[in-house]
């Protein structure tokens, strides 16, 4: 009877007879998290991620309710391409398709212009991103 392996297991010779062996694709890094000392294949260990999951207020609490998704849905309607500056330069029909909305300021709802359209651009996914980690992280 043959059984299908996965493409890391590999039928490896072992004095004289064949063995499986599961093949890592990398070497085993520490946890990035500080001070956490477990190995991980990638990215943080099932503890810290259980716990970033839980330590990160919910969106909801951020200010985005009903009433945001409301108002950022009427001014996508309004604005449906995207307006940050790189597609400014663009002329209509070639800049992305606006999906999310932006806050200038970068204060989000919460913030003092949070409900003001004028604190407000429509963005593609792809170039909300971009801004939201270069304002994060300085990237």
């Amino acid at each position: 009877m043959t059984v299908a392996l996965p493409w890391y297991v590999r039928m490896v010779p072992v004095c004289s007879s064949f063995t499986e062996v599961a093949m890592r694709r990398k070497a085993m890094q520490v946890c990035p998290t500080p001070r956490c000392p477990n190995l991980t294949a990638g990215g943080k260990c099932p503890t810290c991620a259980a716990k970033a999951r839980t330590e990160r207020p919910s969106s909801h609490s951020q200010g985005y309710n009903a009433a945001w998704r409301r108002a950022s849905t009427e001014y996508l309607r309004d604005h449906p391409w995207c307006e940050c500056p790189q597609c400014a330069a663009l002329p209509m029909l070639q800049r992305d398709l606006a999906t999310e909305v932006d806050h200038i300021d970068g204060l989000g709802p919460l913030g003092p212009r949070g409900y003001d359209p004028d604190n407000w651009q429509a963005m593609s996914k792809r170039h909300h991103s971009r801004k939201t980690a270069a304002e994060t992280w300085g990237t």
